[in-house]
């Protein structure tokens, strides 16, 4: 089952933070200084917000693969979408390693296409598109 992804842009990540986890009714599931991610149940949501308080707002929307058989579907979808598939590949990004691709809808919003496979130390890496 794929999951839908969110990635919101904050100015204020404690106060973000505290906002969200309020309206989940959860805790966060990563939690870092200038990150967080809910992985919700209901609604089947990964929901993220990281800081960046120069341009806060959406910063992507994405389908994230419980696979990597999932993955080749999500992608073929993108195909069919007919814009410019920016091919990240395997990176790490958002505290996880994953392999991913991009597109951009007709309004100019990022969508990424991705399937996590381990979790990271760090944001990202320098040489990846990562959160364009």
């Amino acid at each position: 089952m794929k999951r839908f992804h969110v990635n919101v842009r904050v100015t204020n990540l404690q106060e973000s933070t505290a906002f969200y986890t309020a309206l989940f009714g959860a805790e966060p599931t990563v939690l870092k200084d200038d990150y967080a991610k809910w992985m919700l149940e209901d609604p089947r949501v990964n929901f993220a917000i990281s800081l960046h308080p120069e341009n806060a707002g959406i910063e992507h929307l994405g389908i994230q693969s419980e696979s990597e058989e999932e993955l080749k579907e999500v992608y073929g979808r993108l195909k069919e979408a007919k814009g410019t598939i920016r091919e990240e590949g395997k990176c790490t990004c958002c505290y996880a390693k994953s392999e991913k691709s991009w597109i951009t809808d007709p309004q100019g919003v990022d969508w990424e296409a991705f399937y996590t496979f381990g979790e990271s130390t760090v944001y990202g890496e320098p040489a990846t598109a990562c959160c364009l």
